[in-house]
């Protein structure tokens, strides 16, 4: 898709004062929207108070802060001993000294952190209660991922603690507080292209650490394009010998991850609760692998692996049965790696051309008695989905798989803005929405001069993601199930290196890791301006290269 126009837990307190950020405290302004009950909150009343993002569901706070004790122990069920770990390392990492970490409740010790499935069973499997009494912490969840994402937002609050109230590094404050957080949709996600421009290891990992951070939990790998193929493939060496490197001035300029980098970055964001979606394009933006196996082009070579943006013509021959005997094994190798549900197939700009001038290819419409070139399209995904589906697969691509008919199972990835979505939801397929209107991230974030960006795009500045809404009111009330939910996208045509990926999703990815956590009703650009100036001291203190607000 070049043509882009259009690191982290509820209990009465007692005497609260009731302030809310996500959902009001009164029980009379909630509203039931399609069988989801969404409350009134009212984020600016609590302003930058406690500056949680994204938002929890429901947060109350008397405005007092407390150290947790020097000789705190945690105690912990014992299926949340590896999140307990990581609380100790954070300590440890902060106070020099190392907490115990006892299986169960071992009384009342003068500081205690508790983390508990105990009462659990309605915040779902995202979800979490966090009290903070006096400095005892307890955090409960029923499944160990809802107890990583409160340990995420226990850590945003003693990180405001440290950088905030002005406090020692050693004294851990936090505020006296009650938490209930839940997800507002299931898919939040981020996206990587590393095809246009290759990116190490060591920062997949740290670029997966940010999105669990904000409670993120898809990270969409674009693995492979026009410009480069950067996965290995063993039965097909030459899509990494030849497809993932192009000739550029510079010279030789390119890269890969072998299949044992590729297992150390699912099992690294698997401990995160981040699942892996592989992006391998198809039928178009395929030169890499064109370059690397020219016999199953429509032309037959040879190709260059380009060095230029844009959409090119040569594609994969959809009359060739060689070509799907090539995906069919790059898919086998692809989804033993990658655990998750879903395979990204692309499907985006694909020009026709070549297939209308293709012999074989004009003699796959009459065989299978297909109208035109689209139905072609429509007849390969068709393919492809029975591929994935036979290896216990789900299939997603951008809205452009709707053209021709869609595959029975498939999702769609909506991008040239709603109506993609909205059509296949109507349809009764599965839907996340990523519209370029909100979510491209490599668009420029002002007219200012030298802003970053590439000159033709419209501006998307962080307080536009912050007003993008991912359900359509359009959409009928029994199809706003197949909503999934959203997620933000980071090309990289223009980006080089890490630090400008970095500039480019944040402090963008914040405002919409609230819109896909939080729930929207009283959504407030105010509050989560004020909350987010303190947050973007978090970001400064983890090195991240974010774009200061204007």
């Amino acid at each position: 898709m070049n043509t882009r126009i259009a690191i982290n837990p509820a209990i009465r307190l007692g005497a609260v004062a009731c302030f809310t950020l996500g959902v009001s405290c009164g029980a009379g302004n909630d509203r039931v929207i399609d069988g989801v009950t969404e409350a009134s909150p009212s984020p600016a009343r609590l302003g930058g108070s406690i500056a949680v993002i994204p938002a929890p569901m429901k947060l109350e706070a008397n405005g007092q802060w407390h150290a947790i004790a020097p000789d705190v122990v945690i105690t912990c069920d014992d299926e949340y001993r590896q999140i307990a770990s990581t609380i100790r390392e954070f300590i440890e990492q902060r106070t020099g000294k190392l907490p115990v970490v006892q299986r169960r409740d071992a009384g009342e010790p003068s500081g205690r952190i508790h983390i508990t499935s105990r009462g659990a069973n309605d915040l779902g499997v995202e979800g979490y209660a966090l009290s903070v009494r006096r400095g005892h912490v307890e955090l409960r969840a029923r499944t160990v991922h809802g107890a990583f994402n409160g340990w995420q937002t226990l850590r945003q609050l003693i990180e405001q603690g440290e950088l905030v109230e002005g406090e020692s590094i050693q004294s851990l404050r936090v505020p006296e507080c009650e938490i209930v957080d839940k997800p507002r949709y299931a898919w939040r996600g981020m996206h990587l292209d590393v095809s246009r421009h290759f990116f190490p290891v060591e920062f997949i990992k740290r670029y997966i650490d940010l999105l669990a951070y904000h409670k993120f939990n898809v990270f969409h790998w674009h693995l492979t394009d026009d410009q480069g193929w950067r996965i290995e493939i063993r039965k097909y060496p030459s899509l990494t010998a030849v497809g993932a490197w192009r000739d550029e001035f510079s010279g030789r300029y390119g890269g890969y991850y072998t299949q044992e980098e590729i297992r150390d970055v699912v099992q690294y964001a698997a401990e995160r609760f981040v699942t892996i979606v592989p992006e391998i394009e198809m039928p178009g933006h395929a030169l890499a692998a064109l370059a690397s196996y020219p016999a199953i082009s429509c032309k037959g070579g040879p190709f260059d692996v380009p060095t230029t943006w844009g959409v090119f013509d040569d594609v994969y021959c959809a009359g060739n049965d060689e070509t799907f005997v090539f995906i069919d094994n790059v898919l086998a190798e692809v989804c033993a790696l990658f655990p998750g549900e879903y395979i990204h197939i692309g499907g985006d700009e694909c020009p026709k051309s070549r297939w209308k001038d293709c012999e074989k290819c004009q003699a796959r419409i009459t065989k299978e008695k297909l109208s035109d070139e689209s139905a072609l399209q429509s007849w390969f995904m068709h393919r492809i989905e029975a591929m994935l589906a036979a290896r216990g697969k789900r299939m997603i691509g951008w809205d452009e798989i709707l053209e021709g008919g869609l595959a029975p199972k498939a999702s769609v990835m909506s991008w040239r803005g709603m109506e993609g979505g909205i059509a296949a939801a109507n349809e009764g397929h599965d839907v996340v929405m990523s519209p370029t209107s909100h979510c491209y991230f490599d668009y420029r974030q002002s007219h200012l001069p030298g802003e970053r960006g590439p000159i033709w795009s419209p501006v998307l500045n962080t307080e536009r993601v912050y007003g993008f809404e991912p359900m359509p009111e359009s959409l009928k009330a029994s199809r706003r199930k197949h909503i999934l939910g959203a997620q933000g996208n980071v090309w990289t045509e223009w980006l080089k290196a890490p630090a400008d990926v970095e500039y480019m999703a944040f402090p963008r990815a914040c405002a919409l890791s609230e819109v896909a956590w939080s729930y929207a009703t009283g959504r407030d650009w105010g509050a989560f301006r004020s909350r987010l100036d303190v947050h973007l001291k978090r970001l400064k203190a983890m090195d991240v290269n974010y774009r200061p607000l204007d």
